[in-house]
């Protein structure tokens, strides 16, 4: 029994240490310390209320079990008065219900966020507790305000834990292109906005991909969704070497795609851009995203799958994804994830590289970017290509080049 253990230390050691050594900017003992995170898998906060309350004259239907083509009945079934009170009485699981209606989920929201600023704020004012709960709950009442800023479209939020929050750019239930944001490590509530650096949050890289689609296509209704709808691993620790979040995850993903299958009408289904160790999500959702094609020669259903900064997807080849997607690739010189070992060793590692030769994914070029999270700064190949894609322009693709 020690030596498997022994050994599993030492790859996760090897995984980290070479992504630390590439990345001047990471540090060797923060990664060191980093701890392993709980994923949260079970329906939201309020669940087991709903279940047994059947004041309605009914059962209400049960957030673990029910399909989002179920959930969209029901409310489809509820009268508006019916619906206000869901909302007042239960906003956490109406705002996380996919198949709900895209409004009411919006509102619902606003109210979970309002009642957990609140709560956060009665936190930072308690004396009785330490400093350090204190200015944690003043961090945390000065994230979630933010996003009760007019105008913010939140499709799901969960206080649990560093937090989960969904956000919408352009009107999804209009839009004729919708794309998913699905990012890597360290993205939770406290870094979705990242006024510094933007892009190193999902909120930055969705403002982006919907500013550059606008800018190609401005007659074209679109939308962006950044969706932290799991839990990511912490810095470079044992999770960011292991599928163990991302087979949490992707069953989530799943389910947000099977709702919006519900609640949108695109005219293709929604592109998705996976960053870094979302990518190891992404691969893992793959094989049950269904191709919704009419024949086996249309494409027009295929899931469009761009990969950037990615780490591997769990598998070798691009073919043990499903036909269900098409899977697109980049990866900048400059980025430090090019030094981690691409390799798969029992639970450890991601598989193979996605940008290389034999994977079989899609090359395109993300020249001008720099860096893990320079893929959607203005004027780079990558950012026109994600934008390219998403809007189905595939002629207007730039493909990748040597040394690009």
């Amino acid at each position: 029994m020690r030596k498997p253990r022994r050994w599993k230390r030492v790859l996760i050691g090897a995984f980290a240490g070479c992504a630390v050594l590439a990345d001047a900017g990471a540090s060797a003992a923060a990664a060191a310390v980093s701890s392993e995170q709980l994923a949260i898998s079970t329906p939201p906060a309020g669940s087991s209320a709903w279940v047994q309350d059947h004041s309605f004259g009914r059962s209400l239907p049960d957030p673990a079990t029910t399909s989002p083509a179920d959930a969209a009945a029901f409310f489809a079934s509820l009268a508006p008065t019916e619906l206000d009170r869901l909302v007042k009485q239960y906003p956490l699981v109406v705002g996380n219900y996919d198949g709900a209606p895209l409004d009411l989920r919006y509102r619902a929201n606003r109210i979970a966020l309002a009642d957990e600023r609140d709560a956060a704020r009665v936190r930072a004012a308690d004396k009785k507790l330490d400093a350090d709960t204190r200015a944690l709950a003043v961090s945390r009442a000065n994230d979630v305000d933010r996003l009760l800023a007019p105008g913010r479209q939140i499709l799901a939020f969960d206080p649990r834990g560093r937090g989960l929050v969904t956000e919408v750019w352009g009107d999804l239930a209009d839009a004729e292109r919708v794309s998913v944001v699905v990012p890597g490590s360290d993205a939770d509530l406290g870094h979705f906005d990242q006024s510094a650096e933007p892009l190193r949050g999902a909120a930055g890289m969705a403002r982006a991909l919907y500013a550059e689609e606008q800018r190609q296509a401005p007659k074209t209704r679109t939308a962006v969704i950044a969706w932290t709808g799991y839990v990511t691993p912490s810095g470079l620790g044992p999770d960011a070497a292991t599928s163990r979040l991302a087979d949490v995850a992707a069953p989530r993903l799943q389910r947000l795609l099977a709702g919006l299958k519900e609640t949108t009408r695109p005219d293709a289904p929604p592109a998705l851009l996976c960053h870094s160790y979302g990518s190891v999500v992404c691969g893992t959702a793959a094989p049950k995203i269904p191709r919704a094609a009419a024949s086996p020669s249309d494409t027009s259903g295929i899931t469009d799958m761009m990969v950037f900064g990615s780490p591997g997807m769990g598998v070798q080849s691009a073919g043990e994804l499903g036909g269900g997607v098409h899977v697109w690739a980049t990866r900048n010189p400059s980025d430090w994830i090019g030094n981690v070992p691409f390799l798969e060793v029992g639970k450890l590692g991601h598989g193979a590289d996605p940008t290389g030769n034999g994977f079989g994914a899609e090359q395109i070029s993300s020249a001008r970017a720099a860096g893990h999270n320079g893929y959607l700064t203005d004027g780079t190949d990558s950012l026109h290509n994600f934008a390219a894609i998403s809007l189905g322009d595939y002629r207007d693709v730039v493909r990748a080049q040597p040394n690009t």
